[in-house]
């Protein structure tokens, strides 16, 4: 799938990118020692336009190699909007490089042409969808001519794949041991499988991630399982199962601490922790790069997004004050949702942010993964501590 020929001219050899490790160019690739910025912006708007620094490439460094020009351009033009910031300009031009034109210098096999991505033509199935998967979530156009070069779909997306297959297989169990698929959450037995997380058994550390395989309903399920594929399956032919699964993962965790401390006498069910963090990170970083990205029908997409999981969040409310079918035991919470949102909104952005660069240089990344450890020490000592301190009436166990 993931083979299929460049879309632009082969770049220096390997032997030749090998020779440029420093990433220190010559003398004569050194374009705009004899350019004032006053010459390239006479109005003083503190943007020049992208076809001007074209010219100044072309007619300042005659040596320079065309890939390197086109690297260049593409980072300075990041929004994608036809022009470049003063500060972007005075970086390039001072030798301050980026990872991702390091990574693009460095790498012998690397293609890149003038023109955009989506301008090719006499592309198969596969390489269409993975033009498609690499303008619904990557901003910059560098980052998705890389991405459309070295894609393999090796390793497939198992990760959200694998989820899913699972979330609907223990559905199909319970639907068929309960003999009802339609709301099974007002079966009586319900809570009896060990997979729920319950406040009476919160001492249980498992039941605060396998709740995700259990499902209120068909309509819970149907809503989850179309987020988590449509959005959670292209996020991970792009970053992986490793971010992506973090991601997931630590929603789903924050989702039922959440409930642990903001709705503590209520069960949980459901992957919406997992799914929202996703969905809230991808939208957001929509939102964030707005100009960059050239996905169809953005907004709409955007839109019909947030109905989807409004609708979700509604039906969750409106369960969670229904009159339950096993009193004193409330129907489960929708505190879980909340807790993927503030996810995705936070790690999961810098997440989603980062693709060319390694997550660990980022101080985002460490601020946010030390929020996300407190909340969870803190509620880890919240359901120690906290609901013998509150006097807390309790459901009985399921």
């Amino acid at each position: 799938m993931g083979e299929h020929p460049s879309p632009g001219p082969a770049v220096a050899a390997c032997a030749e990118a090998e020779r440029i490790e420093e990433l220190e160019p010559e003398a004569d690739e050194r374009p705009a020692a004899a350019a004032a910025p006053e010459d390239c912006d006479p109005g003083n708007t503190g943007y020049i336009s992208t076809g001007k620094f074209r010219s100044l490439l072309e007619s300042h460094s005659s040596k320079l190699d065309p890939h390197k020009r086109e690297v260049l351009l593409a980072l300075a033009d990041s929004h994608a909007d036809g022009q470049i910031g003063y500060q972007d300009f005075v970086n390039l031009m001072s030798n301050k490089r980026s990872n991702s034109f390091r990574q693009a210098i460095l790498q012998g096999n690397r293609r890149l042409c003038s023109k955009a991505l989506l301008e090719e033509k006499g592309l198969n199935l596969s390489q269409r969808l993975i033009r498609h998967v690499a303008y619904e979530t990557l901003p910059r156009e560098i980052d998705r001519k890389w991405y459309y070069d070295s894609y393999t779909c090796c390793p497939p997306p198992w990760f959200m794949i694998t989820v899913t297959l699972l979330e609907v297989a223990f559905f199909l169990y319970n639907g068929v041991s309960l003999d009802q698929f339609v709301l099974q959450v007002t079966h009586p037995r319900y809570l009896q499988n060990s997979l729920v997380y319950h406040p009476q058994l919160r001492a249980q550390a498992w039941r605060y991630l396998t709740y995700i395989f259990m499902h209120a309903g068909v309509e819970h399920l149907g809503l989850n399982v179309a987020l988590q594929l449509l959005v959670g399956v292209p996020l991970e032919m792009v970053h992986g199962a490793t971010r992506i699964g973090l991601v997931y993962v630590a929603g789903v965790v924050a989702g039922s601490l959440a409930v642990s401390v903001a709705d503590m006498t209520a069960p949980v069910v459901g992957s919406s922790g997992g799914v929202y963090a996703l969905v809230s990170a991808h939208l957001a970083n929509i939102v964030m790069n707005w100009s960059g990205m050239k996905c169809q029908f953005k907004l709409l997409r955007m839109a019909v997004a947030l109905i989807c999981m409004s609708m979700e969040f509604g039906r969750a409310v409106w369960l969670r004050f229904h009159p339950s079918a096993y009193p004193p035991c409330p129907h489960p919470s929708f505190v879980a949702h909340l807790g993927g949102v503030a996810v995705g909104i936070t790690l999961g952005v810098v997440v989603l942010r980062n693709y060319e660069q390694r997550l660990q240089d980022q101080s985002l990344w460490w601020i946010f993964v030390a929020m996300y450890s407190i909340f969870v020490l803190f509620a880890v000592f919240w359901n120690i501590f906290a609901y013998s301190l509150l006097d807390l009436k309790l459901p009985p166990p399921p």
